[in-house]
């Protein structure tokens, strides 16, 4: 029995005959001194169920909590991220043992690459994931994680369940387009929105399924020796160790753009000044990039070296990110 539904019976049960048998003694022409006995034991009894109620609950996932960042926040510098993750990888012990695997560690590109590029630059090292876009012209697309293991397949794979979501995306798009009339500006504007966005993700899924070069970073797990070797390789622009990380899903990474050269900024977006702000009438969001929804991340807890932020006349707008891993082909549909 839970410990609601006894508190509940102890209410319907026990506290009408205690209230009605004190209320009898109560009136009669002298309070027997049992009374104050009984009234004792009976709180005793409801707080000690009280406090077995409090104790019985079920105990949290202790595993749960902060999620930990890897990478750059917008207004970061990048130079200064670049030299403060070289001197945490210098500060790295030659290998550790525990875990036997090594170190995790973010490991940004100087350019986006193709998946069959990719075995080049980070070499025989074991890979966890990828983080990827496709760098449209003005444009701020949607930043992805996929999982992948063997390079280049795994993420050749992610690629196409990608793309197929982007044609999910588009379609999804001109339908809510479609059902607008346009018969005001609000209607036009926000119709303008959806077309804008079916093109971009129409382009996107081209992109991926040609197996795009999008991919600017790659999550890896080595000893901190072969981290090193990494850090030296042609087109690995930074090593960011963190050894504090031991379970991806619980961790976040935002490496910069290659683009991105002083500070982090948004990507300007040409497409539209601003998304509509007055209520859809074809039933979708307003306001959002994309008609799948992307869950808000965590609370994240930055495990990267944090260098001098810009001045606050630089005003952040992060880029729509896919938190979760892509699954590789035949898998569940993404997260996102």
């Amino acid at each position: 029995m839970r410990a609601g539904d006894l508190l509940r019976q102890l209410d319907q049960r026990l506290l009408p005959r205690l209230v009605g048998a004190v209320t009898c003694w109560g009136q009669g022409p002298t309070r027997p001194p049992v009374l104050s006995w009984v009234a004792v034991f009976c709180a005793a009894a409801v707080m000690a169920t009280a406090m077995w109620a409090a104790d019985s609950r079920p105990v949290g996932d202790p595993t749960l909590g902060d999620v930990t960042r890897v990478g750059v926040s917008d207004g970061d510098s990048i130079p200064g991220y670049v030299q403060a993750a070289a001197a945490d990888l210098a500060a790295l012990p030659a290998s550790v043992t525990v875990p036997r695997d090594g170190t995790y560690a973010l490991v940004t590109l100087s350019e986006y690459l193709t998946p069959q590029s990719l075995p080049g630059v980070v070499g025989d090292v074991r890979v966890a994931a990828v983080l990827g876009r496709v760098p449209l012209p003005d444009r701020q697309t949607e930043i992805v994680r996929i999982a992948a293991q063997r390079l280049p397949d795994d993420v050749t794979a992610g690629m196409t369940v990608l793309a197929d979501r982007k044609d999910r995306e588009a379609a999804d798009y001109r339908a809510r387009a479609a059902v607008l009339a346009g018969g005001n500006a609000q209607e036009r504007e926000l119709r303008q929105f959806y077309e804008v966005g079916a093109r971009v993700a129409a382009e996107e899924a081209a992109a991926y399924r040609s197996g795009c070069a999008c991919l600017y970073a790659v999550v890896v797990r080595a000893q901190p020796g072969v981290l090193r070797g990494v850090a030296n390789r042609p087109g690995v622009r930074a090593v960011d160790p963190a050894p504090e990380v031991d379970r991806l899903e619980r961790a976040v990474f935002t490496p910069p753009l290659p683009e991105q050269r002083d500070v982090v900024r948004p990507t300007v977006d040409a497409g539209l000044d601003a998304a509509p702000s007055i209520e859809d009438r074809s039933g979708g969001p307003t306001g959002v990039p994309s008609p799948e929804a992307v869950p808000s991340p965590p609370d994240v807890t930055s495990s990267s070296p944090r260098p001098a932020s810009t001045p606050s006349s630089v005003v952040p707008s992060p880029v729509a990110s896919t938190w979760g891993d892509v699954p590789e082909r035949g898998s569940a549909t993404p997260a996102g």
